[in-house]
Formats: structure tokens, C-alpha cells, sequence
């Protein structure tokens, strides 16, 4: 799938060439959700989806139908929570980052 936009692009580059920042859009992406912020949530989950190989390999990595990952993580998708945990987890497992939620001082 082509990258829309040259902020797609960059984002893109920069997720390829540096790991940190890669680890960091994953966080920052689930934090959002987390926050209960779902729409920047998706949209920042959804670039790094596009970034690191798209839905079609998400899909056959998380046994789920591309297109319903595409619908999932766009503006009116509305994951099911068995679902966006099962990508979270192959996500997690795939690029190597342990996420945890702590309780906030």
C-alpha cells in the first residue's frame, strides 16, 4: 500500500532507520487509546501499522482479514477488544517491545 502523504513518508523512514522511535509510536499510539483519546489511538497505530508492513502482513500474522484491520484502525472502525489486543500482543511480539500500564503517581 503506498504511503498517502509525505508525513506518511517521513514517519515511515524514520520508524525503518531508528528502533527507538518505532518502540516510541507504538507506546505513544497505545497510551492515546489508554487515555481514552481512541481517534489519535487508531491514527497513530495506523501509521505505524502502514510503516511496518502494512495490514496485509499484519493480517496473515494476526490470522485476522486485512480489510477488516483497515476498517478497525480507520476513522469509524470500532475494534473489538478481543481483537485490538490479539494485534497489540503480535505487535509486541514482532518488534520485540513490552508494554505495561502503571498507575500514575
Amino acid at each position: 500500500m503506498a504511503l498517502a502523504s509525505p508525513l506518511a513518508r517521513t514517519v515511515a523512514a524514520r520508524v525503518q532507520r531508528d528502533p527507538k522511535f518505532r518502540a516510541a509510536l507504538l507506546v505513544e499510539g497505545v497510551q492515546s487509546l489508554v487515555a481514552g483519546d481512541v481517534e489519535t489511538g487508531k491514527v497513530i497505530l495506523r501509521d505505524y501499522i502502514n510503516a511496518t508492513g502494512g495490514f496485509e502482513k499484519l493480517g496473515a500474522a494476526a490470522k485476522l482479514p486485512p480489510k477488516s484491520l483497515m476498517r478497525m484502525f480507520g476513522p469509524r472502525g470500532n475494534p473489538t477488544a478481543s481483537n485490538l489486543f490479539r494485534v497489540l500482543a503480535h505487535l509486541q511480539r514482532r518488534d520485540r517491545v513490552h508494554l505495561q500500564i502503571r498507575r500514575g503517581k
